[in-house]
């Protein structure tokens, strides 16, 4: 079987050994007589998985002890929500800081549970940076910071985070896993974990705990401290998606750990960016240069119809998911952890061979 050059922005490519390692257990899991996503969530074979991800995320990132990991369900989209209604007081304000239209998202949704700020937004000018840390303007009564660390649909990145008074959270569904974390300067990340962390139908929330608290007001499966007190066993977790996301922690372990993978994405990421910069302005880059994304490498060519031609081409020899999101059009290459080198280089190979001939 040929494997596709697969740059889609999520669900997004999962590393090979761990598709195959999948495979291999896929009808008989541990000797059990059954498929990893027959077993009671209850069991013993079960809940050795369940923990052994929970384990493996926290020496991976080094999660403190003062932080719980939860997985959830209802992708990050949910936790836009759940976010305000277990964080956000009457009297405060929660603050948000836009870079794209995930954090648009985030803020329409807190929007619907109590008083918001803006505090800090690109969206004026299209969305091509990532905000300097001092034009962020707290307001008074914030109950919490929210930001997203990486935006997919327009290929920019934080690179440093504000220190902050009030909690800090962030939306990291598109980096986590591809660089080394400060976790003790966020106070929550959520991260869905269909671009690093494995297939959809699973959320890492990680929390610190003191801002787990009881909820008598909230439906019982909106509220942090049901998952907390059970170990994210309260009803039926997606184990399947958890099995994945636990063969691709093994794989990270596998291959060096953060700081390997780190350096291989910023390897990768270089590689198109040089492309880009050095193509004498054939390919055009949207993201201001000291905001570009490691993850989303988003550009332009100088024409529509050349933006079109090279999308036919590079579909037509394998390459799936260039197109930018429709919201904006254009190109993008996404290149999360799980995407090859090779690949990479093939299409850094693609792009140049693409104009020498136009």
């Amino acid at each position: 079987m040929k494997r596709a050059f697969n740059f889609n922005a999520g669900p997004a490519t999962l590393p090979f050994a761990v598709l195959e390692k999948a495979k291999e257990a896929w009808l008989d899991f541990n000797g059990t007589g059954m498929a990893l996503m027959e077993l009671s969530h209850r069991s013993k074979d079960y809940e050795k998985v369940h923990n052994k991800a929970i384990a493996s995320l926290r020496n991976i990132l080094s999660i403190p002890d003062d932080y719980e990991v939860l997985f959830l369900q209802g992708g990050a989209s949910l936790q836009f929500s759940m976010i305000p209604m277990n964080l956000l007081k009457p009297d405060q304000t929660a603050n948000y800081i836009l870079t794209g239209s995930w954090s648009d998202k985030a803020l329409k949704e807190a929007k619907k549970v109590g008083s918001t700020h803006v505090a800090a937004s690109t969206k004026e000018t299209g969305y091509h940076r990532i905000p300097e840390l001092e034009e962020i303007n707290l307001s008074e009564d914030a109950a919490y910071l929210h930001l997203t660390s990486n935006n997919t649909i327009f290929g920019t990145q934080w690179h440093q985070y504000p220190n902050t008074q009030v909690p800090l959270i962030a939306d990291m569904s598109s980096d986590i896993l591809s660089r080394p974390l400060q976790i003790e300067q966020f106070d929550l990340i959520y991260a869905g974990a269909q671009k690093n962390l494995g297939p959809s139908g699973v959320t890492v929330v990680i929390i610190r705990k003191e801002l787990i608290q009881s909820q008598p007001a909230l439906p019982t499966m909106l509220n942090y401290e049901t998952f907390a007190k059970n170990n994210s066993l309260y009803n039926t977790p997606p184990t399947l998606a958890i099995y994945l996301l636990s063969l691709v922690l093994e794989w990270v372990e596998e291959n060096g750990g953060i700081d390997a993978i780190s350096k291989r994405n910023e390897e990768k990421s270089s590689l198109l960016y040089n492309m880009i910069d050095n193509s004498n302005g054939f390919y055009i880059g949207h993201a201001d240069e000291k905001s570009r994304s490691h993850m989303n490498v988003t550009f332009n060519l100088k024409s529509e119809e050349l933006s079109t031609k090279f999308l036919e081409e590079a579909k037509q020899i394998g390459f799936v998911g260039l197109n930018g999101h429709r919201s904006v059009g254009g190109c993008r290459a996404s290149i999360y952890n799980a995407v090859p080198l090779e690949h990479v280089e093939a299409l850094v190979s693609f792009m140049k061979n693409f104009k020498e001939k136009y």
